[in-house]
This record gives C-alpha cells, structure tokens and sequence, in this order.
C-alpha cells in the first residue's frame, strides 16, 4: 500500500485539491484502474474541458501522475500515486520552506514579438486575424490565442515580478508546449529554438520535428490532422548552480544572480529562433486547448 505522508508545508496544496466532489470522484474512479480524460468525462457526466481541469489540479498536487501511451493514437492516461494520505501535525519538527510564486501566462499575451511568415494565431474556434499575415499578432484578440506559430522571429512575455523585497531567489523556472513550425507538419523538420530570461541568453533546444498527423490530447476537432497537432513540454531552468534544460546542465547558461531579479517590475521571457541558428525551422507555443499539455507559459519561482 502506497502512502503518502503530508507535512503542514504540502497539507494546503493537497487540500485545496481534495476540496471538490468531482476531484475525489476521479480519485476513486482511477483507484480502480488508470484512465484517459476522455474516458472520465464520460463516466463523470461532465465535458472534456473541465475533466482535464480536475486531472491537472490533481497532477499538480501529486496524487496523481499522467503518461502518453500508444493505443488509437498517443493517449495521456491518469492514475492514482497513493493508497492513503495522512496528516504529519508536527510543524514544530519542519525546517522553515522555501516560498514558490507559480504564474501561467497565456500563450497570446505576449509584449512584444517580431515575426515573419509563414504564421498565424489559432483560438478555440478559428484563426485570429489573416494566416500569414504579422500585422494579426497585434490584434486585441490575440489574447484568446491558444496555438503561435511563426517560421522566424520571436515572442517575449513579461511576468509580474513577484519577489518580496529583502528575499533571496533560489531558482527560476519557465516550461512551455513547443515544437518546429513547417507547412502543415513535418516529423523531421528540426529547428533551434532559444530562449532568454530577462534579455539574457539560457540555452537552445533543437525541435526535431513539427509534430503532427495524430490529433493532439486537447487539440480541438475542428483542426486538421494533416496539421501541427502537439509539441513537447520543455523546461528551463535557472539557480545558484546554473542553467539547466529538462534537468540537463547548459554549458552557457547564467547563474541565476546575473539575471538581476530585484532591479525591475517584471521578469521577461523570451522564445525564439535566432538569426545565427544552424536549424531555422520556426516555432509553435501550444496554450492549454491544443496540444498534450492542458497549460500556457508556466513561471515558478522559489525564494527564501
């Protein structure tokens, strides 16, 4: 049996996921045997959407973990991670925790970008703007945008800069949805994709492909499979010790210190293909209805 000891400094995240009908409804339909979103929305009577909604509330909280698996298609399949929870009511025996500021920008709102066909803003329903067309990435309704995609040039987001005056940052991470951008998709089609924190350089991925052919986890109907369909969830990280991408260390990367957290009111982010890249194979950011990840741009900082 799998159990799951909570302290004071993980009880409220833990609660805050338990205190819904529908999340402890889905605790105990995955209790039984994993299953996908699909296949909860229709046991639980509710639409898709808010289904996903619940699952992530629980993967965050770290009742549940979540795995792509081959069947029809790609599947993300949910199951329980415990048996048991119980409450450790000692907080005279914990260490002081470390603070953590979360804050998910929406893939459309982004403050400055630069880019050059072939691009495009895709909601819910419908393209925003004109395909093709740069002017459309300052439309108002850009916001709504829940797939960016462009073959050269930049998007830059700037987050509220959360850190208390007097506190000391410990780390700094960004993760986003992303992958190369070509006509309709191609599955070898690599590009380089860089990002920058605060007009600093972190470090460089190479996509190897414009994923498409296979819908998407929340892709909706309405888009093409012969479209970019999903991407892969990528992470930077920046502490005290370096720069790391997926957990991997980045031979270049800053040290947390020189990003200068405490001289400005936001904290920029920034993605995209330099001009010097090797592999100019464009970009897509998935925002939480297209793609594998129900998320947008997620920034987590932690300080003491």
């Amino acid at each position: 049996m799998k159990q799951l000891d909570l302290t004071f400094s993980s009880m409220l995240t833990a609660a805050k996921a338990l205190a819904n009908e529908t999340r402890i409804d889905i605790l105990r339909i995955l209790s039984d045997q994993p299953q996908n979103v699909n296949t909860l929305a229709d046991k639980l009577g509710i639409p898709f959407s808010t289904t996903a909604s619940h699952v992530s509330k629980l993967e965050k909280a770290g009742l549940i973990s979540t795995e792509l698996v081959p069947g029809r298609g790609t599947q993300k399949v949910s199951a329980v991670n415990y048996d048991q929870i119980l409450i450790q009511l000692h907080p005279e025996q914990e260490e002081e925790p470390a603070h953590q500021v979360e804050i998910e920008m929406p893939v459309g709102e982004y403050h400055d970008c630069r880019i050059e066909p072939h691009c495009g803003l895709v909601g819910e329903q419908d393209y925003i703007g004109r395909q093709d067309d740069p002017r459309s990435f300052y439309e108002p309704e850009r916001m709504k945008a829940q797939l960016v995609f462009f073959k050269d040039g930049f998007v830059e987001y700037r987050f509220p800069n959360r850190l208390p005056g007097g506190a000391e940052p410990l780390e700094l991470s960004f993760s986003a949805e992303i992958c190369s951008e070509a006509p309709n998709y191609k599955m070898d089609w690599p590009s380089d994709i860089t990002c920058w924190v605060n007009q600093t350089e972190v470090g460089t991925w190479t996509s190897p492909a414009d994923f498409g052919g296979t819908r998407g986890t929340y892709t909706p109907s309405w888009w093409r499979t012969n479209y970019t369909q999903y991407g892969e969830l990528k992470e930077w990280v920046i502490s005290r010790e370096g720069s790391f991408l997926d957990g991997k260390k980045l031979p270049d990367g800053p040290v947390l210190d020189a990003l200068a957290l405490a001289d400005q009111p936001f904290i920029s982010f920034r993605m995209g293909i330099k001009e010097t890249a090797e592999h100019q194979g464009g970009m897509n950011i998935f925002g939480p209805a297209f793609g594998n990840h129900p998320q947008g741009i997620i920034m987590k900082m932690t300080y003491e």
